[in-house]
């Protein structure tokens, strides 16, 4: 029998990435939604996801 290859990332690091992505593109919809300008949601979004990394990997680990 041969071992099975390894994979790219863990499911535990695909499962925290696929949440920040989704936090961060809550909010950015979120703070399009109150009038601010795109380029500001997109900052918004994409702080939100990068400091949510933390947080959930300490969460769902």
């Amino acid at each position: 029998m041969s071992t099975p290859p390894d994979t790219f990332l863990s499911l535990h690091t695909a499962v925290v990435l696929l949440a920040a992505v989704v936090i961060g593109m809550v909010i950015g919809c979120l703070t399009v939604l109150t009038g601010a300008p795109i380029a500001a949601a997109a900052i918004a979004g994409v702080l939100s996801a990068g400091g949510s990394v933390p947080a959930l990997h300490t969460l769902i680990g």
